[in-house]
């Protein structure tokens, strides 16, 4: 069995978001110690957005016509549906940055999106068993004082729960700021208790992964 894990973390070594995926990780690992971990880290290899406007706009041109940076990003798209398409289980591990959508994830969502197998009409994830792991500098829960400014997972939800149809599990943790900006010191013991309750729904979640694939 496969399991693609996609990053888009711009700190890998401080990653909040990868440190909960390498618990996700950890449980699939230790359920399918012999399978392949296929990675895709964005920060190391970012997509341009002129990649998702070659790729749209080739589909307007006959095929003997296109330019070479038109069938390059066809290419691409091709090579990142195959990656999802192939796997038996996806993981992604996606920050939220200024209150909205990752751009290195937005653009590469938008790429793979050209492919027809995953475009609108395409069905060839459904129902594939996958987990989102998300984080959040500040707290913008239901009763906080910026309540509704996470622009990114009700986003990230929509286009992997229902357009792409994944079996989608969620894992979020909020204040990761906590430590790094002065202003929330005043909620390091919220933040610890979030931290901490993230890690275990990682856990958690790395096993139901897991076990999805074994019931099959």
């Amino acid at each position: 069995m496969t399991l693609f894990r996609l990053d888009a973390s711009i700190l890998p070594a401080t990653s909040a978001s990868r440190s909960l995926g390498d618990l996700v990780e950890s449980e699939w690992t230790a359920a399918h110690p012999d399978d392949v971990v296929v990675r895709r880290d964005l920060a190391a290899e970012p997509v341009s957005a002129t990649v998702w406007q070659n790729a749209v706009t080739a589909g307007f041109v006959p095929e003997a016509d296109r330019t070479e940076e038109q069938r390059a990003a066809q290419a691409l798209a091709r090579a990142f549906a195959d990656e999802l398409i192939d796997a038996d289980a996806l993981l992604f591990t996606v920050p939220l940055y200024n209150y909205g959508v990752s751009q290195h994830f937005k653009t590469w969502f938008d790429v793979a999106y050209t492919d027809p197998r995953i475009d609108p009409q395409g069905t060839a994830l459904r129902g594939k068993p996958a987990t989102l792991v998300t984080v959040l500098g500040g707290n913008y829960a239901p009763g906080t004082p910026k309540e509704g400014w996470d622009h990114s997972t009700a986003w990230l939800r929509r286009v992997l729960e229902d357009v792409w149809g994944l079996d989608l599990r969620v894992v979020q943790r909020p204040f990761t700021l906590v430590g790094v900006n002065p202003a929330l010191d005043a909620f390091a013991d919220v933040a610890a208790d979030l931290r901490a309750a993230a890690e275990d729904a990682a856990r958690v979640a790395g096993r139901e992964l897991a076990e999805s694939l074994q019931a099959v």
